[in-house]
């Protein structure tokens, strides 16, 4: 089942779902709206950036990032929630790379990963919307609760650092600088063939009209001997 906007105040009132921070303005209909966090990392900048000092996270073109949720989360046994991006940042050209859900028993901030595939910087303040969570009440509580290796964690880790830092995912950026080169390159390529195309042309006209006065010669020639 999935919470209302009155049901999730009422659950985090009795504490089966817990946000810290809570604000009662970031509840939509049906949803809760998680906020840019303190920390995040790029594959441009190779090191946690401290989002709450400097005012904001960018987003460099062809960047991957993970970024922190300001809010802390904790969820009992009987409650799990589904992770999607704002739309106002989709529409910008960001995805979520991120798992789909929150698994009953999960406590500590999501670290999000996202990608930037515009072609623009994108900047993302510190406490804006950028996740929202959609509250599920499972039919019974599960067995399992999660205890994986997230729990517990309110920053970003050495592993998450080393990833980010030092993956694979730095090539992306650079495959889209090589992209765009390799597009400005073949326009100029083009134009300078079109150029030299219309030259071609205009002297192939010249010699066509120079072959036709001279055929037109040769033939007034030729009658005027027949003429004698």
């Amino acid at each position: 089942m999935i919470l209302v906007d009155k049901q999730i105040g009422e659950v985090v009132a009795a504490r089966h779902v817990q946000i810290d921070p809570f604000e009662a303005k970031q509840i939509q209909p049906a949803s809760y709206d998680l906020r840019v966090g303190a920390q995040g990392i790029s594959t441009t900048s190779k090191q946690v950036v401290n989002i709450e000092e400097k005012g904001y996270f960018e987003l460099r073109p062809g960047d991957f990032a993970v970024v922190l949720t300001r809010e802390v989360l904790s969820f009992n046994d009987s409650y799990t929630a589904r992770i999607g991006l704002r739309s106002k940042y989709a529409r910008k050209g960001i995805i979520a790379t991120t798992g789909p859900q929150i698994d009953p028993g999960f406590n500590g901030q999501l670290k999000i990963g996202i990608t930037n595939l515009s072609p623009h910087v994108i900047a993302m303040p510190f406490e804006d919307d950028f996740i929202t969570i959609e509250i599920h009440k499972l039919n019974m509580p599960c067995q399992k609760p999660y205890a994986g290796d997230y729990q517990g964690d309110t920053a970003l880790s050495p592993r998450d650092i080393e990833a980010v830092a030092e993956g694979d995912n730095i090539g992306f950026a650079k495959m889209l600088d090589t992209m765009r080169a390799l597009s400005k390159n073949v326009s100029e390529l083009t134009m300078n063939v079109d150029k030299q195309v219309k030259q071609n042309k205009f002297i192939m006209w010249l010699v066509g009209i120079g072959l036709a006065i001279i055929g037109l010669m040769t033939g007034l020639i030729g009658l005027m001997m027949g003429l004698k």
